[in-house]
């Protein structure tokens, strides 16, 4: 697995949902486990098949998430570098063509949140953002087609 990089919340947000998974959730489908099993013939007991089911699917997510911790790279905010656009950058841009402007912060994959206006340095526009300068253009390929982007501002 690739290493990922975290902001301080974005890794404990992570390290939370493990925590809860394992804590809570672990415990609970064992419960369900040991509920159906008490039943009777396991070969005809679709709740003991359905929580056998949830279990494996949760290990999976658990394991998962194990690596991503186990991959997890802390990102120093305070050395992220505003002269370029960088993971962390918060970013304001105005789409050349409608004079739209909207400002954005690049984060990695799995913290973007279009709401709060965190995207994927992965992202079509992340990546076209990425090394550029305050007045480079960023030309987009978006579903719609291109786009460029003048980068207005750079800030952390």
């Amino acid at each position: 697995m690739a290493i990922a990089y975290y902001t301080a919340e974005g890794l404990k947000k992570l390290k939370d949902e493990l925590h809860q998974l394992k804590t809570y959730e672990r415990p609970k489908i064992s419960q369900q486990i040991a509920e159906a099993r008490d039943k009777g013939d396991l070969s005809e007991n679709a709740e003991y098949d359905a929580a056998k089911e949830a279990q494996g699917h949760l290990e999976a997510r658990i394991a998962k998430m194990e690596d991503l911790v186990a991959n997890a790279r802390l990102i120093d905010e305070s050395q992220v570098d505003t002269s370029k656009v960088y993971i962390l950058s918060r970013v304001r841009i105005k789409n050349k063509k409608t004079n739209a402007e909207v400002e954005y912060t690049l984060v990695a994959e799995n913290e973007a949140n279009l709401s709060e206006k965190k995207i994927s340095v992965d992202s079509p526009i992340g990546k076209g953002l990425l090394g550029k300068k305050v007045g480079d253009t960023a030309q987009v390929q978006v579903p719609a087609g291109l786009i460029d982007f003048e980068i207005l501002s750079i800030e952390r």
